[in-house]
Formats: structure tokens, C-alpha cells, sequence
């Protein structure tokens, strides 16, 4: 049973931030959270993205900021032979505080940019493309004021852009107190890694300590859904993504994003999305021919 792990970042002394490099293993990483912001991108390697209760597909040259506490993870393609790799840069809000608390004017849309991180922002492939050689540039910078002048330089370019996704829009989750938040990560990492596979309302609600009436009427009273919608949102999501970016049978793609049942994932998937998995598929193929 995966749980959300908060990461333990340790902070240099020599340092208002940290950049690291990662290889494959950098993705193992389960679903976690840290009060560290963190922008991360994707040097190689192609997979799903987790921010918060959103899923996308990521590849090379995706470029994400994650807010304070914001859930993540990046997992590769379980077909994914070729190399993967990341570039890390992690800073706490105390470490940014004239930014975040309008002490300095001249920060504001710095300001605003890392308040709007709460979301998770992925930025366009066009700004993350002109941001790779600043990233690559202060990974290999060994004087740290000029360091921290590329990473303001970085922060000020992608306040000023409107070239951006919010990842996450449920913000009444990240209202909510930290306990509730906490509660919610352990949850959201269950479903997260066993959403492919049986989702138990009972091992769920043991998670956070509840029984499963409680845990209905509880997630249900702060994510706005059941923990079924929620799970079926996923899959179908997944399976959207499937149908876009592979060839695979509409079969195999209901078993692999976890229905149990072809005519039931039809009728499910043509419910959200007015037209069945085929045509689905049919259509998208047509818009980009």
C-alpha cells in the first residue's frame, strides 16, 4: 500500500537553493510532498506526470514549477528502454521570503508566479525550450552568486510568460488545514500507484484511520467527488492518453487503465466524452492529419 512520503531535502548552508541532476533512478521516486518550491525539467525520458489530482504526459523538454507541499511524481513509460534524465531545483519559501511577502517591488510578478505554483504550472514547450540553456548553465556554474543570478533570471522569465497550464485547479484541497492535506496525499498516492489495478474503498479509508462510511462522507465533503469518481477519472484520462500517443487495441487499453470490463469501459468513457474510445481516437487522428 503506496502512502505520500514527505522528502526530506537537505538544505546547504553555502547555498539558498539546490540543483540536482538525476538519471533514471531520479523517477523511482514515489508520490511525495516537501515545503521546498521545486522546478523540474526533463533532460530525457517520456511517461506520466502526478501533480496534485492531475495526470499528463510528460517527455523531453517538459518544465514544471511545484508549489510548497504540492504532490508529485514523474514515473517513465513501462516501455521505456531509452535514457531519462532530470534537472532539479528546489528552494524554501523562507529562503524566498522578500519575494513572496512584497519587500521587494521589483519581485512581484516573482511574487505571483510562485503563489500561482500552489497549482503546479507546466510551462509551453516554446518557454521551456528557451529556459534549457539558463537550466544547463547554472548546474555547471560554480560561483553561487552568479548562481542565484541565473535561477532570478529563470523565475523572472517564466513570471512574465502567459505560456503556462495549471496542473492542479482544485484549490479547495489546498485550502484546507494540514491535516486534512496530509490525509489527502496518503490517499491520492494509493489511488495514484494501484489506479491500474483493484481500488478498495476499505484499504483506502484504513489509510488515513477511518472507517469506510466515515471515509465516504469525509473525501467526498473536501474533494467535491467519490473516491470512485475520482479513481474512474483517472482511468479514463489514462486511457485518453492511450488512445492519443499509441497504437494499442481499444481492449487492451480498457485493461490497462483498469476497467475490468470492455462494454463497461465503452459506456463509461463515451458517457464523459460523448463519442465512444473509436471514434475518440478516429477524430483526434483527423484534427492533426
Amino acid at each position: 500500500m503506496q502512502k505520500a512520503t514527505e522528502e526530506i531535502i537537505l538544505s546547504s548552508r553555502e547555498s539558498s537553493f539546490l540543483i540536482r541532476k538525476f538519471d533514471r533512478k531520479g523517477f523511482l521516486a514515489p508520490f511525495h510532498f516537501h515545503p521546498e518550491f521545486e522546478l523540474t525539467y526533463i533532460l530525457e525520458g517520456r511517461g506520466k506526470r502526478f501533480v496534485g489530482n492531475n495526470m499528463s504526459s510528460f517527455r523531453e523538454n517538459d518544465l514544471v514549477l511545484i508549489g510548497s507541499n504540492l504532490p508529485h511524481c514523474w514515473k517513465l513509460a513501462a516501455t521505456e528502454k531509452i535514457k531519462a534524465g532530470s534537472v532539479v531545483i528546489q528552494f524554501t519559501p523562507e529562503q524566498f521570503a522578500p519575494f513572496m511577502n512584497n519587500q521587494i517591488p521589483e519581485f512581484n510578478s516573482i511574487n505571483n508566479l510562485l503563489r500561482r505554483s500552489n497549482n503546479g504550472i507546466q510551462f509551453s514547450e516554446k518557454i521551456a525550450g528557451a529556459m534549457k540553456k539558463d537550466i544547463q548553465s547554472i548546474f555547471i556554474e560554480k560561483d553561487k552568486f552568479k548562481r542565484l543570478l541565473i535561477l532570478l533570471r529563470i523565475l523572472k522569465s517564466l513570471s512574465n510568460t502567459r505560456q503556462f497550464t495549471l496542473l492542479n485547479r482544485n484549490d479547495f484541497v489546498h485550502s484546507q488545514s494540514a491535516h486534512n492535506r496530509e490525509r489527502l496525499n496518503k490517499v491520492n498516492a494509493y489511488i495514484i500507484e494501484n489506479f491500474q489495478e483493484n481500488i478498495s474503498l476499505k484499504k483506502a479509508a484504513q489509510i488515513i484511520g477511518m472507517t469506510p462510511n466515515a471515509f465516504c462522507k469525509y473525501y467526498k465533503n473536501i474533494t467535491r467527488e467519490t473516491l470512485m469518481e475520482t479513481v474512474i477519472n483517472l482511468r479514463i484520462d489514462y486511457a485518453i492518453q492511450q488512445l492519443i500517443e499509441t497504437d494499442k487495441s481499444i481492449t487492451d487499453i480498457c485493461f490497462e487503465s483498469g476497467f475490468g470490463d470492455v462494454s463497461h469501459f465503452y459506456k463509461i468513457f463515451s458517457s464523459r466524452m460523448k463519442m465512444s474510445p473509436l471514434r475518440y481516437r478516429n477524430k483526434y487522428q483527423l484534427e492533426i492529419g
